[in-house]
């Protein structure tokens, strides 16, 4: 058990590492808790990131703010595994498409690293992000918590979860049987396709391999810190604390907009804020789909041309890799000058989504984007691509309604390849929807507004995700203090 007490009996600060998975979405706002813990109690906290040296670029600048404001946490690194990608490429948004299996291979070499690294450290806690199952068998080795983070909700966590009971079935059924009912789901009955869902659901991959192993690990450890707030998630919260985490903690939104925004994650592109600021309130469409999806080039053009047929400003943030070549039809750029905005690479979404002239957000409802808008009191135009994302688009579109879909129908898949193309047609028809005044656009924004509040309300001094960062950090300075192990 790590010794809390120091020499002469005072306290001394809780040691906490925090090791992130090798990706933007959970590497960026685990640095954001590790921030707002540090900033909670600057006096009793000693928060350090545990990464590797290209994702240590990637969280900088949040590192760097978070020392200006007296609140500094720590940054140790450890070498990336050497699975044959280019040096600096470690973590996925970065890495090619087709060289995603390298990056999880490196999860699994990563395990023996480590391990020596905190036998080495012997930090009092572990807050590992839910791939590294490992952890929970080296914090109990160290004789210290472990404390597993999500960054995301638990809806999805619990569908996936609750899905995995019957994945026979699924398979068996195969792409062509009648949607998949999610099954123990608390409130609104919900209804997946089968090539909606997850890969692992379907047919044998890594993560279907490990499945059993993370979630055994995140019941066996100390508990588990999810970046959601009630408010959002109220009813399967409380199904969560009672069937998938010993102790639960709900700390976010992590990453609640500042005016540092713009920098947050990397390096972000300001002039499309100062060009934001040109147009009228909540007259802008925010396109982006994240920082790991792919288009085709006839995909590319189609959303080019419905964002044209719109007749509504946007700023649309495309990966380089999609913008290469002619990927525009000719001529569109001079006919949309003015009215839209392309940003190549990526653009401080934090910002622009707190931006007045932002009222919509096209989005593949990655948790950290769904979480971001509701925080902005964005709606959202849901346009789910991969892996959890068809799920948190039920969570958007039928359950807290503050969105709508971009297509209901058409063929939709999880998997490359697979989907439809979108039409045009149907881009400007679901943008023009969203933004009308009246109707559905109206229902989901007053939505949007209440959740905002709601966000703000919870992260702010007696809010109930700021009570819960106190009461974690509480909770793993009574466990480390303690005679006996209260790691369970």
């Amino acid at each position: 058990m790590a010794d809390a007490i120091g020499g002469g009996g005072r306290r001394r600060r809780l040691r906490v590492f925090f090791l992130p998975f090798f990706a933007k979405g959970h590497l960026i706002p685990m640095t954001d808790l590790a921030c707002r813990m540090a900033a909670a109690r600057p006096e009793e906290m000693d928060a350090t990131m545990v990464v590797t040296p290209g994702n240590a670029a990637l969280i900088a600048t949040a590192v760097t703010r978070a020392a200006a404001r007296g609140h500094p946490v720590g940054v140790l690194c450890y070498p990336f595994p050497d699975v044959g990608m280019e040096r600096g490429v470690e973590c996925l948004g970065v890495a090619a498409a087709h060289d995603a299996w390298r990056v999880y291979r490196a999860v699994d070499l990563s395990q023996p690293i480590h391990e020596a690294l905190l036998l080495e450290h012997r930090p009092d806690a572990i807050v590992a992000d839910v791939p590294f199952w490992w952890a929970t068998d080296i914090a109990a080795e160290l004789g210290v918590p472990r404390l597993t983070f999500s960054p995301v909700g638990v809806f999805p966590q619990l569908a996936m979860n609750n899905l995995v009971t019957v994945r026979a079935e699924i398979i068996r059924a195969g792409d062509a049987a009648p949607p998949v009912p999610v099954p123990g789901m608390p409130g609104k009955e919900i209804s997946i396709p089968a090539s909606e869902l997850p890969n692992f659901l379907l047919r044998d991959d890594q993560l279907s391999v490990s499945w059993d192993r993370i979630r055994a690990s995140q019941l066996a450890g100390f508990g588990v810190a999810v970046n959601t707030f009630v408010d959002l998630e109220q009813t399967y919260c409380h199904e969560f604390s009672r069937v998938d985490a010993r102790r639960a903690y709900f700390v976010g939104p992590v990453g609640m907009s500042s005016n540092t925004a713009a920098r947050r994650g990397g390096d972000g592109n300001d002039e499309c804020l100062r060009w934001l600021s040109t147009k009228p309130s909540r007259s802008v469409v925010y396109v982006s789909f994240g920082s790991w999806a792919y288009f085709s080039p006839r995909q590319v053009r189609e959303l080019a041309l419905g964002l044209e047929a719109s007749n509504h400003p946007f700023l649309w943030v495309i990966r380089p890799e999609d913008s290469s070549g002619r990927w525009a039809p000719e001529g569109w750029e001079q006919r949309v000058a003015g009215r839209g905005m392309v940003v190549r690479g990526c653009a401080p979404q934090l910002a622009v989504l707190a931006h007045p002239s932002v009222g919509a957000f096209v989005s593949h409802c990655g948790w950290s984007s769904v979480l971001e808008a509701a925080s902005a009191g964005v709606p959202v135009l849901a346009w789910p691509l991969v892996f959890e994302q068809f799920i948190n688009e039920r969570l958007v579109t039928e359950v807290v309604a503050f969105g709508a879909r971009v297509r209901g129908g058409g063929r939709r898949s999880a998997r490359e390849g697979e989907p439809e193309t979108v039409p045009a047609e149907a881009v400007a028809r679901a943008v023009a929807g969203i933004m009308a005044r009246g109707g559905d656009g109206d229902r989901a924004r007053a939505r949007a507004r209440v959740l905002a509040e709601r966000a703000r309300a919870a992260v702010g001094e007696g809010g109930s995700s700021w009570r819960d960062i106190h009461r974690l950090i509480d909770d793993l300075t009574e466990a480390t203090a303690s005679p006996e192990p209260q790691l369970q």
